[in-house]
């Protein structure tokens, strides 16, 4: 069965029913269906008989379809072994990027909390061995349920027969082209991939932010001038979205607003990099007909829930009291002084609200000088000291290309000797600096003997340029370990913080990425919490 012969109304694997047609570019369609077994809206995509890479984009799918970060779109399903080839993925309903810029440029504070989401959520791919390479402002879209979603991942490149000899490089540039889009609404890479206007250029390079749209601070300036080759004197080009990452943590970031993309919600399936992704929104039916099940209440009661407020009334309760056993309604004065309490009591939780994201800006808690009174009664939280490391063991992640680091097993107790001036741990000098793609991650393991809470690792380096990251969990395996967080290497000491007190006995600390002398070093290790009880 042919994609030309396919209709709406066709069931694939018995489950999945075809409703529309979304896009039909490069030998492939785009559809909207249901999977009736879950009764649930997907996107699946079939394929022209004659579509030359059909095995590889099912690859690539099934390798998405383990990843895990809930801001990238999630894989279900992927076949090739039937007449009709198809995948299957989640049904995203929200506004893409590129449509919230054709109306305005974002404020600063707001772009960079978005592409801060996408760095990390690309970030994420990579450390799965994943990569984008077709980033543009259509792939990024903000949710009607009020999250960042990033489509195409792994898959799209596929589709659109697109490599890279450094794909982390590849992705830096186009989330940095996406940046700058949110900052000017102007798009700065291939005209294939935006409909916005193009950036002024200035020679072979596009104009800084600055240029183009006042307002755009100095330090967000400098991270998109770093993402696509501008240069920026005293700093280095950003080499990978976890620096991106680390970058953008470290700039003023505003809350996204609470509602946003709410009005003008629309279907935002994954599709090839060259379609122009054109959706038909239905006449008649309001935004929340193509609205994923996971969203089916509105924003506001999923906030009153989560803060322990009760279900907000119906909005026709709200408005006007309905007559009970006899009574008939208020006049229209008690009316008006309902709408004014409702009114006052919903300004007063966004506002509350507003107050609430913008003191969760993955800033430590306890600021000197502040007192929270509705916590004095709460037990002391536990003292956060230096913890006592009972046995380091090594740790590596290979390729399928890859052989053990006879190295990294030497000199483990080094890293928490207390010394930075003596012999410390190190890795075999490698061919790049992502070892020569023989291995994804090379480090040490700190088994802690017990659960432990970790607030933070402090990890001594002789070399900067590398990016170290910190796993916690209950297994040594690496595998099994929960991310934390990532740093790119200063000289000296470097902290990474963990926000969310992860809590396990095992704390990992390994190179993802070395430094520009292509060799991992470390010469000690703190780590610092408190017990887990």
């Amino acid at each position: 069965m042919s994609t030309s012969v396919i209709e709406p109304g066709t069931r694939l694997a018995g489950r999945y029913r075809l409703e529309e047609r979304i896009t039909d570019s490069g030998g492939s369609t785009l559809w909207k269906a249901i999977d009736e077994i879950l009764a649930r809206a997907v996107a699946v995509r079939t394929f022209d008989p004659e579509f030359p890479r059909i095995a590889e984009v099912v690859t690539s799918a099934r390798a998405a379809s383990r990843l895990t970060d809930p801001r990238l779109t999630q894989v279900f399903d992927a076949d090739d072994s039937g007449e009709s080839a198809y995948v299957v993925s989640e049904w995203v309903a929200g506004e893409t990027l590129e449509k919230m810029l054709g109306k305005a440029p974002l404020e600063p504070g707001r772009a960079a909390t978005l592409l801060y989401e996408a760095a990390e959520a690309i970030a994420a791919a990579h450390e799965a061995g994943l990569a984008h390479l077709c980033l543009s402002p259509r792939d990024l879209v903000w949710t009607t349920g009020g999250t960042v979603k990033l489509l195409g991942i792994a898959t799209d490149a596929v589709l659109a027969d697109r490599y890279a000899d450094d794909p982390a490089a590849q992705d830096v540039r186009g989330l940095g082209g996406i940046l700058y889009a949110a900052l000017t609404a102007h798009w700065p890479g291939p005209p294939d991939r935006s409909s916005l206007p193009a950036a002024p250029m200035a020679g072979e390079a596009p104009r800084a932010p600055r240029q183009v749209q006042a307002g755009v601070p100095f330090a967000v300036d400098a991270i998109v001038c770093r993402c696509l080759g501008i240069e920026v004197p005293g700093q280095e080009p950003l080499a990978d979205p976890a620096a991106l990452a680390q970058a953008l943590r470290g700039v003023p970031r505003t809350p996204l607003p609470l509602f946003a993309g709410l009005a003008n919600a629309h279907p935002a399936p994954s599709s090839p990099p060259n379609s122009t992704r054109a959706h038909r929104a239905p006449a008649a039916p309001p935004p929340r007909r193509h609205e994923h099940p996971s969203h089916g209440r509105t924003q506001q009661q999923q906030t009153r829930q989560q803060h322990g407020m009760p279900p907000a009334a119906p909005s026709s309760q709200r408005t006007a009291p309905a007559a009970h056993a006899g009574h008939p309604p208020r006049a229209a004065k008690g009316n008006n002084r309902a709408l004014l309490g409702v009114a006052a009591a919903a300004l007063t939780v966004i506002v509350g609200l507003g107050a609430w994201a913008l003191s969760d800006d993955d800033e430590p808690s306890g600021t000197p000088g502040a007192t929270d009174k509705s916590q004095a009664s709460q037990p002391a939280k536990p003292q956060v000291t230096k913890l006592d490391v009972q046995r380091v063991t090594a740790a590596e992640e290979l390729t399928p290309a890859g052989g053990p680091d006879t190295t990294i097993p030497k000199r483990l107790e080094t890293v928490i000797d207390g010394r930075t001036d003596g012999p410390m741990w190190e890795t075999q000098t490698y061919r790049s600096a992502n070892f020569g793609n023989l291995a994804k991650g090379l480090g040490v393991v700190l088994d802690m003997g017990k659960p432990v809470r970790v607030s933070s690792v402090k990890v001594a380096v002789p070399d900067g340029g590398g990016v170290l990251q910190v796993k916690v969990g209950d297994s040594p395996s690496p595998g099994m370990l929960r991310a934390v967080d990532r740093v790119v290497t200063a000289p000296g000491e470097n902290t990474i913080n963990a926000a969310s007190r992860p809590t396990g006995r095992y704390v990992l600390v390994w190179f993802t990425k070395l430094p520009p002398n292509n060799k991992g070093k470390i010469s000690e290790i703190t780590v610092q919490g408190s017990a887990a009880g």
